[in-house]
C-alpha cells in the first residue's frame, strides 16, 4: 500500500473475534470459468519483446498504479497506467509488470490472487479486498486471458533490485524500493515512443471512443433547455452519462465552459450559468472501455444563433483549424499543422484590428506577440492518454515527422480575457475552440470527428434541428 491509499482498515470497523476470522477462511467454491484470451495478446507480447531490446534485457518495472486518495479514508476510481496496459492489455489496480529474460515467457505479472483464502484480507482490507472493491480474477485466469505467467503481488520485492529500470511515479512503494537510475527516464521515453505509432486495433478502439464522444455531444445539445437552465453542470453530468454508459467514463475532466469561463484553457469546474447571450466552449471526451480516448471541442452559441461579432470569431477559428489540418500529412513536420493555423489566425488578428505590429512582425518567433490571443500549441497526439505519448524522444515527437498511424487532435482557439483593453468590448470574455480527431494515413489523414458539425451553419441547423 503507497502512503497515498487509504488505510486498509479503519477505527471505526467492527472488532474481529477469533470465531469470526476462522470462520470466514473455509467454505469457498473455488471453481472457475475461464474467459477468452484476449484480442491483443499477441500484440502486447511483441511490445514487450520491443522494450525489453531496447534495453539490453534489463529487468524493468511497469506498475499498473493504485486508486489516489481523494480524501480522508476515501479514493478516485481506479485507472490504471497507460504504459502497464499497453504492455499487459490489462490495468488491475495494484498489479505490477516485471519484464525480464529470465522469467518465462519473459516477463510476470505480479497481482492480487482472487483464488486465495489463506489470510483475512480477501474480506478486511479496504484497499485490496475483494469483499470492499469486487471479485479479483484467480492467476490462473489472467494467465490464460493474457498469456502472462502471474505471480503474488508480495513476492515483487525479491525483484526490485538495484539494478532495476522503474517507470516512476506511479507507485510509491516501489519507487522507494529501487533506489534512481539514468534508465529511468529513458524507460518512460522508450514506452512513449513506441506507443506514437498507432496499429489497426488502436485505431478502431479511438474510432469507437470519438463516435461514443459525439453521441455525447448530441445528447448535451438535445438536452439544451436544460443546460439554460440549469447551467454548465448539466453539461458535465449529461455527457458524464453517456461515457458511463457506454465507455469506460470520461478521459478527462470535461470543460463545459460558458462565456468568460472559455477563455480559461482548463476551466473544469462547471459551476456557472449559460447567459442567453453567450458562447459555450465545450471540450469533451470518451475513455473506451478499452480506455483509449477521444478528445472533441466545439464552441457553440446559447441561444442557437452566432452574433455577428461571434461570427467573425468563430469563422477565423475555423479556416485556422481547416489550414492546420490540411497540413496534416505523413512526412510532414509535427508542427507544421501548428505553423499553418497560426498563420491564419494571426492575419484574422490583424484583419480585427488587435495586432501592434505587422503580420511578419507577430509571427517572428522574437516576437510572438499574438500569442495574448491564442495563449498555447495547436494540438498534441492522442491514445490511451489524451495527452499521449508525453515523454517521448524531443526529436520525434514534437520536432519529429508525421507518419502513418499517428493520431493527433488539431484545435485551434481564440481567447479573449474579459478584462482585456486591446480588444473591443464585444469581444472580451470570448474564448472559441474548434477541436478533432484525425490519423495520419498513407495519402493524407483522416479525420475521425467530421461528422460533429463544426460550421456556423452546421452548428446552427444543429440546434434548429434537435428543437433546442
Amino acid at each position: 500500500m503507497t502512503s497515498s491509499e487509504p488505510s486498509a482498515t479503519q477505527s471505526y470497523d467492527p472488532p474481529v473475534s477469533d470465531a469470526l476470522a476462522v470462520f470466514m477462511s473455509d467454505g469457498w467454491d473455488s471453481a472457475l470459468t475461464k474467459p477468452a484470451r484476449m484480442d491483443v495478446s499477441d500484440r502486447t507480447a511483441q511490445r514487450r519483446q520491443q522494450v525489453s531490446a531496447a534495453f539490453n534485457g534489463k529487468r524493468l518495472v511497469i506498475p499498473a498504479g493504485a486508486p489516489p486518495r481523494r480524501s480522508g479514508d476515501q479514493a478516485y476510481r481506479f485507472r490504471p497506467e497507460s504504459d502497464h496496459v499497453w504492455l499487459t492489455g490489462i490495468g488491475e489496480q495494484h498489479s505490477i509488470l516485471v519484464i525480464d529474460g529470465s522469467l518465462p515467457e519473459g516477463a510476470a505479472l505480479y497481482r492480487l490472487d482472487g483464488g486465495r483464502r489463506d489470510t483475512d484480507e480477501f474480506w478486511r482490507s479496504r484497499t485490496r479486498g475483494e469483499f470492499w472493491n469486487g471479485r479479483r480474477l484467480a492467476h490462473s485466469v489472467v494467465e490464460y486471458m493474457t498469456g502472462i505467467p502471474c505471480r503474488d503481488l508480495d513476492e515483487v520485492s525479491t525483484m526490485l533490485t538495484p539494478d532495476t529500470v522503474v517507470l516512476r511515479g506511479v507507485s510509491a512503494h516501489v519507487d522507494r524500493s529501487v533506489s534512481v537510475s539514468p534508465d529511468d527516464a529513458d524507460l518512460a521515453r522508450v514506452l512513449s515512443d513506441l506507443r506514437l505509432i498507432k496499429d489497426d486495433h488502436e485505431i478502431a478502439e479511438l474510432t469507437a471512443a470519438v463516435e461514443i464522444t459525439m453521441r455525447g455531444f448530441d445528447d448535451v445539445v438535445a438536452q439544451w433547455a436544460q443546460v439554460r437552465e440549469h447551467g454548465e453542470r448539466w453539461i458535465e453530468g449529461t455527457f458524464a452519462r453517456r461515457a458511463r454508459l457506454e465507455g469506460n467514463g470520461v478521459g478527462y475532466a470535461s470543460i463545459a465552459a460558458a462565456g468568460s469561463h472559455a477563455t480559461s484553457l482548463h476551466w473544469i469546474d462547471n459551476s456557472g450559468s449559460v447567459p442567453d447571450d453567450q458562447l459555450v466552449l465545450m471540450d469533451m471526451g470518451v475513455e473506451a472501455h478499452s480506455l483509449y480516448t477521444a478528445d472533441i471541442t466545439r464552441t457553440i452559441p446559447a441561444n442557437g444563433v452566432f452574433s455577428d461579432a461571434q461570427r467573425v470569431v468563430y469563422e477565423i477559428v475555423e479556416r485556422a483549424q481547416d489550414a492546420g489540418m490540411a497540413a496534416v500529412r505523413p512526412g510532414a513536420k509535427f508542427r507544421a499543422f501548428h505553423h499553418a493555423a497560426t498563420d491564419v489566425l494571426v492575419r484574422g488578428l490583424n484583419d480585427l484590428g488587435l495586432l501592434p505590429c505587422s503580420v511578419d512582425e507577430a509571427l517572428d518567433p522574437e516576437s510572438q506577440v499574438y500569442r495574448r490571443w491564442t495563449l498555447c500549441g495547436t494540438g498534441h497526439m492522442l491514445g490511451l492518454d489524451v495527452h499521449d505519448c508525453g515523454n517521448a524522444t524531443f526529436d520525434r515527437y514534437p520536432e519529429g515527422e508525421l507518419a502513418q498511424g499517428h493520431v493527433l487532435t488539431v484545435e485551434p482557439g481564440l481567447y479573449f480575457q474579459e478584462d482585456d483593453l486591446l480588444v473591443p468590448p464585444e469581444l472580451r470574455g470570448v474564448g472559441i475552440r474548434i477541436e478533432d480527431d484525425l490519423v495520419v494515413t498513407a495519402q493524407g489523414s483522416v479525420n475521425l470527428s467530421a461528422a460533429l458539425p463544426r460550421t456556423v451553419p452546421d452548428i446552427e441547423s444543429w440546434f434548429s434541428s434537435s428543437g433546442s
